[in-house]
Parts: structure tokens; C-alpha cells; sequence
């Protein structure tokens, strides 16, 4: 399989340090520099026919973002923009996401982050359908619901699943599960079907993606979710690609009220796209010193990452076991607040086994009442007038 085209890269402005990172991209394989300007305001036309498709904008200013220096790139493309400065991170970074920008980048850093960020830049402008440049576009519809655990083991998937069924049948949502464990994905055994086609087959579709044609893809449970698989051979994993799953969850969100996404123990491409576009996101750990230690670990990536504390929720599977680790001494060593607790429950393996839901076997289980709780709080219930609404704009719904 060939490999992607490199990322165009436009650097404007000036910063201590913006030349090292002009140097270092320049010899990297996947950024090509398509031009360089110290002023974009007198670059107008040498950036926009430079077809950037990311721009690095440096900044001297130390407590504020350049409007000025932004509105005149803004003027010329919608590329999305990451600033790159020297000063500190916490006011100015504020400041940036309310303008739209990206990213912040501080220097120095290494030529791999700066390019780890592009990527990311890249993948996310990749995936929207229009809107204002550096900004989400607008049509927004379905909530984005990923339950993330940074260790194997912990339950994740019987939570995702479970809960899918839950936004479906106790809160009447039009769901679907999305797996993307891609390699090594069990949505599909924890919900007992044997799907026709998976993401694979969506991905490699040269049909244009749309509602309709994401419905020939999915397969229908029983309870009312609808399930799209990961693929069944772990080398197809790699041809779902960052810019296809942007797509996915653009049609995603106008086909569903909520779309739950189970994913791998680690981060890579596919997990940071969908960490792009979640809405909640759910950490879940088990009450033991391994499982802890990398959700410590999760956290402090996701701060580097940027990604909105207000999203994040720190779920305890399998409490009630007297394992001698506490919730409280959880939330002081991640320093963080204990959201959701699980409890163990010994029908829980039995459904597995069988292929049936926990959550539709047995809806008076003390698991499903704790992800009933969890689904109320992540995504609150609506008005019916809201759903009508909702519902009428939908192709042939």
C-alpha cells in the first residue's frame, strides 16, 4: 500500500525558535512546505494559491492571540491554524480555542510533536463538510459518546455495548456502536450477531458515503442498536484511514442521536480522530494499581492533547470487591473525581457468553441501573418537541 501524501504546510509569522521548526520539517517525510511569509497580511495571494492544507502561524506576543495576524490568513483559506509561541500556555491557549485556532504549540519542541500536531490539524479539517474556517462546523446532531481504557481487561467493551442498549431501548435514541478496536474488536460476540459487512467494507466502498448508504453497512440488533463491526481480519485494520473515519462520523451524526464508540487500549490515528469529534468521553479503570497507573498516564496525554476537562469521566468497573484499593485513594492519586462506579454483578459473564446484553437479559441488574444513570448524566434526555424536530430533518426517517 502506498503511502499518504505529505501534509502542505504554509509557516507564517515569527517566533524564538519558528526557524529550528522550519528546518526540521523540511527534511521530514510527512509535511511538505509549501511557503513561508513573515507577514500574512502582504502573503495574500502567494497563501492561497499554495493549496496549505495546515498553517503554522508564529507569535511573538506573549497574553494574546494576533487577531490581526489570524483574520488576514483567514481571509485567504480555511486551512486550520496552529499557533506557535514561546509564552505560556494557560491564558493564551484559552484565548486561541475561543478564536478558532487549533492548536498551541510552545516552544522549543521536538520536530515529531510539531508534526504529531498537524496531523491532527489535518485529520480534523479533514472531516468537516464546511462551516467557518478553524471553527466545528455548526451541524451538529447526534452526541459523540467513546469509552476509552488504557488497559485491557478492564471491561470496556461490555460497558460500550451495554450502554448502547441502554440510550436505545430506555431512552428511545437511535444508537449506534461503533467498534473501533480494529484490529481485535468483540462488539459484534458482546452483542451476539454475525454482521454481513463491517467497517472494512465501508471503508472500501467507492460508493459516496451518505445516511442511506451508512445503513447498507450496519447491522440491526435486536434491541434497537445498530452495530458497525470492526473488521474481521486484523491486517485490514490499517485501510481505515483518519480522513474516512472524519467522514463516518459527519453521516454518523446526522443518522443517530447518539453514537457510542468502543476503541483500542492505546492511542493512535483512528483514537485521536475520534477524540476530535467526542462529545463525552469515558474513562474507564478497574480497581487495581496497573489500571490506575495508565489511566494516570491517559490523563496527562489527553492534557497534552488539549482535550476539554469538562469532557472527561472517570468510570470504577467492578466495585464492590474487597480488593483493598479504595475509590477515595483513586481520586487522590489521579486527582480526580470518581463520576460513575459499576458494580460486579455474576451475570454479567453469563451474558457475555451468551451473546445477549446484560442490559436487555436482565434490565433490574444493578450494572444496568448504573448505566442508566450514566447515559441520564452524558448525554440528558431531550423534549419531544426537540426529537419531532430532529427527526424531520432525517432522509426517509
Amino acid at each position: 500500500m502506498s503511502n499518504p501524501s505529505p501534509i502542505k504546510v504554509f509557516i507564517t509569522g515569527a517566533a524564538n525558535g519558528l526557524a529550528e521548526v522550519r528546518e526540521g520539517l523540511a527534511d521530514h517525510p510527512e509535511v511538505e512546505l509549501v511557503g513561508t511569509a513573515a507577514d500574512p497580511a502582504k502573503a495574500g495571494g502567494k497563501l492561497a494559491e499554495s493549496a496549505a492544507q495546515v498553517i503554522l502561524h508564529g507569535t511573538t506576543a506573549t497574553d494574546h492571540v494576533p487577531t490581526a495576524e489570524i483574520e488576514a490568513i483567514r481571509a485567504v483559506t480555511a486551512a486550520p491554524i496552529v499557533l506557535v509561541t514561546t509564552a505560556s500556555a494557560h491564558h493564551i491557549l484559552s484565548e486561541a480555542l475561543q478564536a478558532g485556532i487549533f492548536d498551541v504549540v510552545l516552544l522549543p519542541q521536538l520536530t515529531d510533536s510539531v508534526v504529531f500536531t498537524i496531523k491532527k490539524a489535518n485529520s480534523l479539517a479533514a472531516g468537516r463538510s464546511g462551516g467557518a474556517p478553524g471553527k466545528v462546523s455548526q451541524h451538529v446532531e447526534g452526541k459523540v459518546v467513546t469509552v476509552f481504557a488504557p488497559k485491557g481487561g478492564a471491561g470496556k467493551t461490555v460497558l460500550a455495548s451495554n450502554l448502547a442498549v441502554v440510550f436505545a431501548r430506555k431512552h428511545e435514541r437511535r444508537t449506534l456502536l461503533l467498534d473501533l478496536d480494529l484490529q481485535f474488536g468483540d462488539a459484534a460476540i458482546m452483542m451476539g450477531i454475525e454482521p454481513e459487512k463491517t467497517i472494512y467494507d465501508l471503508v472500501m466502498a467507492r460508493r459516496e458515503l451518505d445516511p442511506d448508504a451508512l445503513a447498507g453497512y450496519v447491522t440491526a440488533h435486536q434491541s434497537g442498536v445498530h452495530v458497525l463491526p470492526a473488521p474481521l481480519r486484523p491486517e485490514d485494520a490499517e485501510l481505515v484511514t483518519e480522513e474516512r473515519l472524519g467522514h463516518l462520523f459527519a453521516v454518523a451524526k446526522e443518522s443517530y442521536d447518539v453514537v457510542v464508540v468502543d476503541t483500542p487500549p492505546f492511542f493512535h490515528g483512528p483514537v485521536l480522530s475520534t477524540l476530535d469529534r467526542t462529545d463525552q468521553l469515558l474513562l474507564v479503570a478497574s480497581l487495581d494499581v496497573p489500571a490506575i497507573k495508565n489511566i494516570k498516564l491517559t490523563l496527562q496525554t489527553l492534557d497534552l492533547l488539549h482535550y476539554p476537562k469538562e469532557r472527561r469521566h472517570l468510570l470504577l468497573n467492578r466495585t464492590g470487591s474487597k480488593v483493598g484499593l479504595r475509590p477515595g485513594e483513586v481520586e487522590r492519586a489521579l486527582d480526580m473525581k470518581v463520576e460513575f462506579e459499576v458494580p460486579s454483578e455474576r451475570d454479567v459473564p453469563v451474558s457475555i457468553n451468551r451473546g445477549v446484553p446484560i442490559a436487555l437479559a436482565n434490565p433490574r441488574a444493578g450494572v444496568v441501573k448504573s448505566l442508566g444513570d450514566i447515559a441520564d448524566k452524558l448525554v440528558p434526555m431531550r423534549t419531544a418537541a426537540t426529537d419531532d424536530k430532529k427527526k424531520s430533518k432525517r432522509l426517509g426517517r
